[in-house]
């Protein structure tokens, strides 16, 4: 039931990161990697870890933002069983002192990529009789907080792009959920665990600790399962979901100040 022996899935930007353990993850569960990223020396790093556990990856350069590049790589790959829209970038600037340049750049990458990604696997997946679409959400596609409005904007608009191609294509078999992470600590979340100088938490990394039930940071390899259950036919009647991997941060309202 959570097999993907002779799938081949998509991930964007997975050279690292979650994108790289999501990626991983399937191809245990016996999918066919492809990958991309926007630069060959990042491609070749992903290929080299991919290398390093033993996984035949192909990876490709290739900007999201780019529908020519990307419906040229799609082409090139050939049939899509399962798309993992993870690319993605954030910017941390108050809204009033953002430009509007910058808010449009985070939208490009994190709302309108999926868009154009989508759209290029979409005919061939109604040609074949189903696919898999999973887009990385964010649990920003429900709350906000200080600094991300682009990123919040992007991540909500995603959530409802999520919706929409479940609505427009669920007819076809094409099933299309989302994942929201919750803080998972990443290299580039490292700097908000560290540990101060008194040796106390930093205080970021305090706050999140007491927004979460289960008081931890997540790891990528905590959205693995989810992903592999959501690019299986394990979960061929769940279509527009958005599953949130958060620790259960949405459902807790936090500690009480002592």
């Amino acid at each position: 039931m959570f097999s993907l022996k002779g799938k081949t899935a998509l991930v964007t930007g997975a050279s690292y990161g979650i994108g790289f353990a999501i990626a991983k993850g399937m191809a245990e569960a016996g999918a066919n990697i492809v990958f991309n990223d926007i630069n060959e020396e990042l491609v070749n790093k992903g290929l080299a870890a991919y290398k390093e556990c033993g996984i035949e990856a192909r990876g490709f350069v290739c900007d999201v933002t780019d529908e020519t590049a990307v419906s040229k790589m799609v082409e090139e790959i050939g049939h899509i069983d399962i798309l993992v829209n993870n690319a993605g970038i954030i910017k941390r600037i108050p809204m009033h002192e953002m430009s509007a340049e910058d808010f449009r750049k985070v939208v490009d990458i994190d709302l309108n990529a999926p868009f154009m990604m989508a759209k290029a696997v979409i005919p061939s997946m109604i040609k074949k009789g189903g696919g898999k679409i999973i887009n990385i959400c964010s649990m920003t596609s429900e709350l906000g907080r200080e600094t991300v409005s682009a990123y919040a904007a992007a991540k909500g608009g995603l959530k409802m792009l999520t919706k929409n191609i479940a609505s427009e294509y669920g007819e076809y078999n094409i099933q299309c959920n989302g994942i929201g992470p919750g803080y998972i600590a990443t290299p580039q979340t490292a700097p908000l665990r560290e540990k101060q100088a008194d040796g106390s938490r930093h205080p970021f990394d305090s706050f999140i600790i007491a927004k979460t039930p289960a008081a931890r940071w997540g790891t990528p390899e905590d959205l693995v399962g989810p992903a592999v259950f959501l690019a299986s036919s394990a979960s061929d009647f769940v279509n527009g979901h958005i599953l949130y991997v958060d620790g259960g941060i949405l459902a807790y309202i936090g500690k009480q100040p002592k």
